[in-house]
């Protein structure tokens, strides 16, 4: 698990790769329409979609002679219960500072 998840946050940390994430939460696409609205080359945005195959995020379809890539919404899931689980439950843990603030203030 840690190595998928070495490999999921470093994806995430650029911010092309986690755009491309973003256009692909809205459906499939071709490389050339994700590469559209990026100032870099379609094989800079390949390697970029390259980089999140590897890390479980997307994979690639066949549609006749075109490869369209898709999100793999589950993949999500790992980042996001590493994430609940060190970060806890902030809401409570922020309501109850905000209860401890208000006491300190009425002494």
């Amino acid at each position: 698990m840690d190595e998928s998840l070495d490999l999921k946050f470093a994806a995430l940390a650029d911010p092309t790769r986690r755009a491309i994430l973003a256009r692909l939460a809205r459906g499939e696409a071709s490389v050339s329409d994700i590469a559209a609205p990026f100032a870099m080359s379609q094989p800079a945005i390949s390697k970029h979609l390259r980089i999140l195959e590897r890390a479980g995020f997307i994979e690639t379809g066949r549609a006749a002679q075109s490869r369209p890539r898709r999100l793999k919404r589950e993949a999500i899931a790992e980042p996001a219960q590493w994430l609940a689980l060190i970060g806890g439950d902030w809401d409570a843990k922020f309501d109850r500072l905000a209860d401890h603030l208000a006491r300190g203030d009425k002494q």
